[in-house]
């Protein structure tokens, strides 16, 4: 079997527009499927939430096209960050402190955000053509397993969402979560998942 590497264009232009009107999609990602959304849209956020049926004090990350992006999300970038994503061989998120013009709801309680920039054509090019972050979070109903592929997302999901991508749906691999590191203004490194 052939996995496309390239994605219908089409598929994109659609993709963005249900995000544009408040809408949840579900995508591929450099890591597993994920359920996205404007992280700077405080509906669409908790449609989300809603849909996973998780408790909304519990954050979750988002993802962007660049580190170059990372100003306008995060008030003081920690100097340790610009290494760290240089370095990393493997999809890294890094909770920053001092989140700003994201939605409040997709914060932590003490204003941190988890970002990861994004190497991945489709989940690229989203945020590129929306010039905003997406939320990324496994496409699962909270506390059962994480589908490491397409086939392996539940119809109760499939079915909630505004818009399903259609790159990579054949795609059986199965990608790990990325690594999480908490990162304050010292520069203290908290692993949270390796």
């Amino acid at each position: 079997m052939t996995i496309k590497t390239t994605y219908n264009i089409d598929d994109l232009k659609k993709a963005v527009e249900v995000l544009q009107k408040g809408g949840v999609i579900l995508y591929p990602t450099d890591t597993v499927w994920g359920l996205g959304c404007d992280a700077r849209n405080e509906s669409a956020v908790s449609k989300i939430y809603k849909i996973k049926q998780r408790d909304d004090h519990k954050s979750m990350l988002c993802l962007l096209d660049g580190p170059g992006k990372l100003q306008g999300y995060v008030k003081e970038i920690p100097d340790m960050a610009w290494d760290l994503i240089e370095m990393s061989e493997k999809p890294l998120t890094i909770i920053y402190p001092g989140a700003q013009n994201l939605a409040s709801n997709l914060l932590a309680e003490d204003g941190s955000v988890g970002i990861r920039i994004t190497n991945e054509l489709f989940s690229k090019a989203l945020c590129e053509r929306l010039h905003a972050p997406i939320v990324s979070t496994s496409a699962n109903i909270s506390g059962e397993n994480t589908p490491k592929n397409f086939s392996q997302i539940s119809k109760e999901i499939i079915d909630a969402v505004d818009y399903v991508v259609r790159y990579r749906q054949e795609d059986k691999s199965e990608p790990n979560p990325s690594s999480i590191i908490k990162l304050d203004l010292g520069n203290i490194i908290k692993i949270i998942r390796q």
